[in-house]
């Protein structure tokens, strides 16, 4: 019971980190930069937690060259790729578009689930839970207005976000399994997450103005998803993964639009419908079967 109210809130803060990301892009941040920038952030916090933690006996290294593999991945996964396709699919295309087809990836865990490792179970109320809530997701996204504007390449790379968010939750689960802490975990995930988006430099140059960062209001938003979103929020997730299995935790990826539309209804003053409020209901009606339905061995 702890885990799942853990995933709730969890998620329920990625859901306002829409908002944040807004006014930290609209300042005048690049996606990679204010990806960097929020990752370093973190991964001091993490590193301060795990020396005062384990009384500074900190292990750098994986016990496997096997697992080593497994952090890059997650770090590509859920880090690197993973925000800057979602932030450069936002600029390409509509954010609604962006935020329904991001919400695709508990659907995406599923069938990656069922194809590589051959044990979850498709069963007619984990279906009917999903589609459920994905149609919530849409009546609260959308707001009353059904108008979808396509844009393919802005609409594939947003596509590519959700797919990463699929594996991320799958391959953490690999490295839960009690060999690692959810504190070594997501220092990993933050290292190779900060590693590999350094490349994206080379093709846009840091340009960020330092008077900017200097605004408090820049940096009262990149203390939150540095702190908050990430670290704590990465560290909670991992543990709740490894309590309820990533299936079940990636469903709870359905109620971020509920979050993201009540923040921008009270912070940017955009309008919250009854269809939105019936949307919300939707989703946690589907998030409730999806989550009680029988899905096999994760």
């Amino acid at each position: 019971m702890v885990a799942h109210a853990l995933g709730i809130i969890t998620v329920a803060i990625w859901g306002v980190t829409f908002v944040n990301t807004r006014y930290a892009v609209s300042s005048g941040l690049h996606p990679c930069e204010l990806f960097l920038l929020r990752f370093s952030i973190a991964y001091i916090c993490i590193w301060v937690f795990d020396l005062a933690h384990s009384r500074g006996r900190v292990s750098l290294m994986s016990k496997s060259a096997k697992d080593e593999l497994i952090f890059v991945l997650l770090g590509i996964s859920g880090g690197s790729l993973y925000f800057c396709t979602e932030n450069v699919a936002v600029s390409l295309t509509h954010v609604n578009n962006v935020a329904f087809i991001v919400c695709t990836a508990p659907l995406i865990t599923i069938i990656l689930g069922r194809l590589f490792t051959k044990s979850v179970v498709l069963s007619g109320r984990l279906i009917a839970g999903s589609a459920l809530a994905l149609v919530g997701v849409g009546a609260v996204i959308f707001n009353g207005q059904f108008i979808l504007h396509l844009s393919p390449a802005g609409d594939l790379i947003a596509l590519a976000a959700a797919v990463c968010w699929a594996v991320y939750s799958l391959l953490i689960k690999r490295v839960s399994d009690g060999r690692y802490g959810a504190v070594f975990v997501t220092r990993k995930v933050f290292a190779y997450g900060i590693l590999t988006v350094l490349p994206m430099f080379y093709f846009e140059p840091w340009h960020i103005d330092m008077g900017m960062l200097r605004s408090p209001s820049v940096w009262g938003n990149l203390l939150f998803l540095g702190f908050v979103a990430s670290f704590v929020c990465f560290v909670t997730w991992s543990w709740v993964i490894k309590r309820i299995g990533a299936l079940k935790a990636t469903n709870y990826v359905y109620l971020n639009p509920v979050t993201t539309v009540l923040a921008s209804a009270v912070a940017l003053d955009e309008p919250m419908t009854a269809l939105a409020f019936a949307g919300s209901a939707l989703i946690l009606l589907g998030v409730f079967l999806a989550n009680t339905a029988k899905t096999g061995k994760q």
